[in-house]
């Protein structure tokens, strides 16, 4: 782990800084693979409960890959080994087997965005500027892997305009199409209910948590006939279930553990 991506967990909650304020945070090859080794390996014994990823500085989630990395591109496959890191880093958020916070400060674009759409809840300050503005930009593209997890988020039609006009989605409308379920005032704020939204999922039942984003997962990759058997199987026959049942019936706080 390098300077530029900062991890720490504090009382079951980790968090993850993207540490390039003056660049507003734009992403290093090292930065995704910090990223995605973070996600990868998150502990499931209950040591960490939530992650909250989140920009350093005021004016940025993160502003996409540092350009000046595409400098090298020189062949065909230095363009899809690029794609294939992107897909990779992203899986590894999105299968991240706890559950996963995006504060979001102002900028946002790019790959950071790509990174907030593969988080579990998203928050944002009043700046948000959401999107990806390529056409008018850099003339890349984005994969079909990115393209198929951001337009169950947003909607194909709302994600083709946005990427045919190159116009990014502010606060209030990231809010109105659930692209954000809150924004908050500014950043001190955001970083406030990022703690208290954490502490929250914290308090829930790991393994509910754990089969609902593997299952909306599934559903987005394989479609309404994935198979859920094994998540079923596992909440139902776990000691977490018969905890919750005898807990709600005997009308106490259930304690968690994951097993």
């Amino acid at each position: 782990m390098t300077n530029e991506l900062l991890y720490e967990i504090t009382d079951g909650v980790g968090r993850i800084t993207f540490n390039r304020p003056d660049q507003r945070n734009a992403l290093t090859y090292s930065m995704y693979e910090g990223l995605a080794e973070i996600c990868a390996n998150a502990p499931t014994d209950g040591s960490v409960k939530a992650i909250i990823v989140s920009g350093a500085g005021d004016r940025a989630f993160a502003a996409g890959t540092d350009m000046t990395q595409f400098r090298a591109f020189a062949e065909p496959q230095d363009a899809l080994d690029y794609e294939a890191k992107m897909d990779r880093v992203l899986e590894a958020v999105e299968r991240c087997p706890i559950p996963t916070i995006a504060a979001i400060t102002g900028a946002c674009t790019g790959g950071g965005a790509a990174i907030a759409a593969a988080c579990d809840l998203r928050i944002s300050d009043a700046r948000l500027k959401f999107g990806f503005p390529i056409a008018r930009t850099l003339g890349n593209c984005l994969s079909i892997n990115n393209l198929n997890r951001l337009s169950v988020l947003l909607g194909p039609g709302r994600m083709r305009e946005i990427l045919f006009t190159a116009r990014l989605i502010e606060a209030e409308e990231a809010q109105q199409i659930g692209l954000v379920s809150e924004v908050l005032t500014d950043a001190a704020d955001l970083r406030r209910r990022a703690d208290e939204l954490a502490a929250l999922v914290a308090d829930h039942a790991p393994l509910t948590l754990r089969a609902t984003k593997e299952g909306l997962r599934r559903l987005r990759v394989e479609g309404p006939g994935a198979d859920g058997s094994d998540l079923i199987v596992g909440a139902y026959m776990s000691a977490d279930f018969k905890e919750g049942m005898e807990a709600f019936l005997g009308k106490r706080k259930p304690t968690w553990t994951g097993k």
